[in-house]
């Protein structure tokens, strides 16, 4: 039997952050949001990001980039255009509500897919990933950053005794890197690169995932 997602009941939890979002993470995910955006653009100008949210990475790509952002929520789209405008962000062309795990774009569309602080977020994260491996050009890379659980060592011990403040506050050490390795591991052309820490003292992880051509 199929899987089913409320993704209804996101919707409406994404509308009550919208108001608050950026004054509770403007600072906190800035490092995380200004490397992934850098990254992305060193692979090519044609940039999808998932997750768009109310669009605090978007000024943080250059100017010679096409970003094109997509969100579940509208409420948070808005406030992504409201910036777009604001800022005159001429980079950013296209955001649309769209679910990640239905991508609404031809095969091999994008030089690089960034997903900046959802991928724990989304109820089938592999889902979304096979999604952004089809919309992206060999040679081309999905940059993750996330607070990703360690898998072992005195650090997974750490978080599990402050996993119930961290979920406080949205995340979860549940999602651990291994997972995006995994997933990679499922196709003959994708390669997890690079795993590295970023502000706050490695408390978030930026995950580099190549499509190699075969």
């Amino acid at each position: 039997m199929a899987v089913q997602y409320d993704l209804e009941g996101q919707k409406r939890a994404y509308a009550k952050w919208a108001p608050i979002y950026d004054k509770v993470y403007v600072k906190l995910l800035a490092d995380a949001q200004r490397k992934a955006a850098a990254t992305a653009a060193r692979c090519g100008p044609n940039i999808l990001e998932v997750g768009v949210g109310t669009g605090l990475v978007l000024p943080y790509y250059p100017h010679h980039c096409r970003v094109t952002g997509i969100d579940l929520s509208a409420d948070m789209l808005r406030k992504a255009v409201d910036k777009k405008v604001a800022r005159h962000l001429g980079q950013v062309g296209l955001l649309a509500a769209m679910d990640a795990c239905n991508l609404g774009f031809a095969d091999h569309s994008f030089d690089a897919v960034t997903v900046p602080f959802v991928i724990t977020l989304v109820p089938d994260p592999e889902g979304a990933l096979d999604e952004m491996h089809r919309v992206l050009k060999p040679g081309g890379e999905i940059i993750v950053a996330s607070k990703l659980g360690a898998d072992d060592g005195p650090v997974m011990h750490i978080e599990q005794a402050l996993a119930p403040l961290v979920k406080k506050v949205g995340w979860s050490i549940a999602f651990k890197a291994s997972r995006l390795r995994n997933w990679a591991a499922k196709y003959d052309d994708m390669e997890v690169i690079e795993i590295s820490p970023v502000f706050p003292v490695g408390f978030f992880k930026l995950v580099r995932i190549r499509k190699n051509a075969v």
